[in-house]
């Protein structure tokens, strides 16, 4: 799957690099605010912010809260594969 999704990004061109380090943060945490996944990549904020929507999107990851402010991302493909069999 994360081969998969990395694969997808690098064909969105000079938007890919933001996103592909986005895509690597979720993959250890697959829940991360903006702020935090800046943090985790050493993005900028808006540089973090470009990459996670582009990840929106390709259909990569999901905005929970639904706020224009302290807004959570879910890596959904990746959560999906950890609760199979809970």
């Amino acid at each position: 799957m994360f081969a998969a999704d990395r694969e997808l990004i690098q064909g969105q061109g000079r938007r890919a690099g933001s996103a592909l380090r986005v895509c690597e943060a979720l993959t250890s945490r697959p829940v991360l605010t903006l702020p935090r996944a800046a943090q985790r990549t050493g993005l900028s904020f808006p540089g973090a912010s470009g990459g996670m929507k582009l990840l929106g999107e390709l259909g990569i990851v999901r905005e929970l809260t639904g706020k224009k402010r302290n807004r959570a991302f879910a890596y959904d493909g990746y959560l999906a594969l950890l609760g199979e069999g809970t």
